[in-house]
């Protein structure tokens, strides 16, 4: 890995048995990284790691809204998320539920704050789980790898969109 690429890997931290807090900043104002996160037509140009194709099933970015995405794997295999904002501030704030589809009931509870930097967005996202146990899972499951990906995806969108 390059000097440049570990610079944009996301920082994970545990600030307590249920928490786990996950910052990045990326090379784009504040308005666009909100919009890139609230906009249907876009999420499957980056959600997910590469090699994985998502589909918008359902989306409602406001208070009270609905969302649900299937990955498609590689492999084949299918993935459903899902869950409900609980509050969408445009652009500093969007809280919501989080449910895996293949352990259903297990419901996280993240919440992303946009911190405006100028020309860069700092994200900082917090999920908190019902118990210890739920979010050492989830920190075994191998999602830094797949989220750092994703996160990836995300700065390439934005660039491509910055370019017009």
């Amino acid at each position: 890995m390059t000097n440049a690429q570990s610079e944009t890997l996301a920082t994970v931290t545990t600030p307590s048995e249920r928490e786990i807090r996950i910052e990045r900043t990326f090379d784009a104002p504040r308005d666009r990284v909100f919009a890139v996160y609230t906009d249907p037509e876009l999420i499957p140009e980056w959600w997910g790691p590469r090699g994985t194709r998502t589909e918008v099933k359902q989306m409602d970015a406001r208070t009270g809204g609905d969302w649900r995405f299937i990955a498609h794997n590689a492999d084949g295999s299918q993935t459903g998320f899902r869950g409900t904002y609980r509050e969408v501030t445009a652009p500093v704030r969007i809280v919501q539920t989080f449910e895996w589809e293949g352990m259903p009931g297990y419901v996280s509870l993240e919440t992303a704050t946009f911190e405006d930097l100028g020309d860069q967005t700092k994200v900082v996202t917090v999920s908190q789980f019902y118990t210890p146990e739920e979010r050492d899972g989830m920190l075994g499951s191998g999602m830094e790898s797949g989220m750092n990906e994703t996160y990836q995806r995300l700065d390439e969108l934005l660039a491509r969109l910055a370019d017009g």
